[in-house]
């Protein structure tokens, strides 16, 4: 039987599709991975990367919304898997889904440049409800799966009306739990063929308009990395090459699966990381930075000062020129807001997003006065640069001007160390104290060590201040 309708072949044709190179050697290669041959480096930057996790997974469970929602029936009862910040355990589905979301709530989760998303938050939890059985096994999981989710978004293009969260991460989350559990190379290919599938239809919109659904998609790549763990070692199957499929033509425009193999275990993700310090989406920390650089050379600098600002930049940033954002959410995404709050407050801080911040009238009136526009030679140079220029023009006629080609945190400009600790003292003591943030540094430092994890996770289990 032939078929008359373009774009549309026969089974027996599609099904002559055999299983792909890239998939077969990644396999080989999970399945035997073992994190103890792991450079220092990256062992290292994968600590730093779960303390992180930690700290905006506690800070972000304090919102209202996640209150509420733990407060909700079908979270009554209990568990064996630890709510960051919460003071409760509850089963390992709903864990991983709880801690996913809160570690996007403030908008301080870490990411990755040039997979263009926020492989971390997408695999910690998870990693953490799949029950590891040391702290060795917790940082193989974490890196491990943080490299498939991060290698999908090297390898493919999502369509620009994508979010990236919730898409590739719920591959990564399920590579964490088979690692955990010991998979075999069949088993962990069928597995990553299932959880390809099991992708939200994710809507780029949600950030612009501060719909706050946006937060569940990282809870749930995390709930549905789990499930496609159980279902793949319950003997269910995927389709020959689900990451091709799905990555290759129905959620992206392109796939490169030599992406997929490139440098493979010799250059890891996890180590090309950035971490954010701005509580705003990326895209605006360019523009922030090259603010401060302004307010650096004109000391005492006020928005009252400010006669205009214009922001030039690539195109996803300059997408975010809404200037009168309806919520916190929608503030973080918002250019204009974010320059003006961050002048305002001293910073780009949590409370320079909160409500308050958001009716301030000379905040409003700022940010009115904010222009921004893509710039086409500034877009080609992405993902490896993320540039912004600024022009702040003062109500004196004089202009000043700053240039930036990374945001800081980046791979070519890194925080230190003592930066990210100082970010995890500010996210961590509200909620349990200073005395246990420090501890906690201590506990994640010697995660590896013989009883590591087991000094670690009473520490996550414990309730926040408030609950005392």
């Amino acid at each position: 039987m032939s078929i008359v309708t373009p774009g549309v072949q026969p089974a027996s044709v599609l099904l002559r599709q055999e299983r792909p190179a890239w998939l077969a050697e990644w396999g080989r290669f999970a399945a035997g991975f073992d994190p103890a041959g792991l450079p220092p480096e990256v062992l290292a930057r994968a600590r730093l990367v779960l303390l992180d996790s930690i700290g905006v997974i506690a800070a972000g469970m304090q919102e209202p919304e996640l209150r509420a929602l733990l407060a909700r029936p079908n979270y009554a009862g209990g568990g064996a898997a630890d709510v960051i910040g919460a003071g409760r355990a509850l089963p390992p589905l709903l864990a991983a889904f709880a801690n996913g979301t809160a570690g996007v709530m403030l908008e301080l989760d870490e990411g990755n440049q040039y997979a263009r998303g926020h492989p971390a938050i997408h695999v910690v939890p998870a990693a953490l409800a799949a029950a590891p059985k040391d702290g060795r096994a917790l940082l193989g999981a974490i890196i491990l799966g943080y490299e498939m989710g991060a290698r999908i978004g090297i390898a493919s293009k999502l369509r620009v009306t994508m979010h990236p969260h919730g898409t590739w991460g719920t591959v990564g989350a399920f590579l964490s739990a088979a690692h955990l559990h010991g998979a075999d190379a069949e088993t962990i290919i069928q597995g990553l063929n299932i959880a390809s599938s099991l992708g939200l239809s994710t809507s780029r919109r949600t950030m612009l308009e501060g719909a706050t659904v946006r937060n569940a998609y990282a809870g749930l790549s995390n709930q549905l990395g789990l499930m496609a763990w159980d279902l793949a070692a319950a003997g269910f199957t995927g389709e020959t090459d689900g990451i091709g499929a799905v990555y290759g033509g129905i959620i992206a425009e392109e796939f490169s699966p030599a992406a997929m193999t490139e440098q493979l275990g010799t250059r890891w993700e996890i180590a090309r990381n950035y971490f954010k310090r701005h509580a705003a989406c990326r895209y605006t920390h360019g523009a922030l930075d090259a603010l401060g650089e302004i307010s650096a050379r004109l000391p005492g600098l006020r928005a009252a000062d400010v006669a205009a600002i214009a922001v030039e930049t690539y195109v996803w940033t300059a997408q975010l020129d809404l200037p009168q954002p309806r919520n916190m959410l929608s503030a973080k995404f918002s250019i204009p807001f974010a320059l003006a709050t961050a002048l305002m407050h001293g910073g780009a801080s949590v409370p320079a997003f909160r409500p308050p911040a958001l009716r301030d009238e000379a905040v409003r009136d700022l940010a009115a006065r904010v222009t921004v526009r893509e710039d086409a030679a500034l877009t080609a140079q992405l993902p490896g640069l993320r540039p912004a220029r600024l022009t702040v023009t003062l109500r004196d006629g004089s202009t000043h001007r700053a240039e930036v080609l990374t945001n800081r945190g980046d791979t070519e400009d890194p925080y230190a160390r003592e930066d990210i600790l100082a970010k995890f003292r500010e996210m961590a003591a509200p909620v349990w104290g200073e005395a246990a943030a420090e501890t906690l540094i201590t506990a994640v430092e010697a995660v590896e060590e013989p009883g590591g994890l087991s000094r670690l996770l009473p520490l996550l289990a414990a309730p926040p201040r408030s609950a005392s």
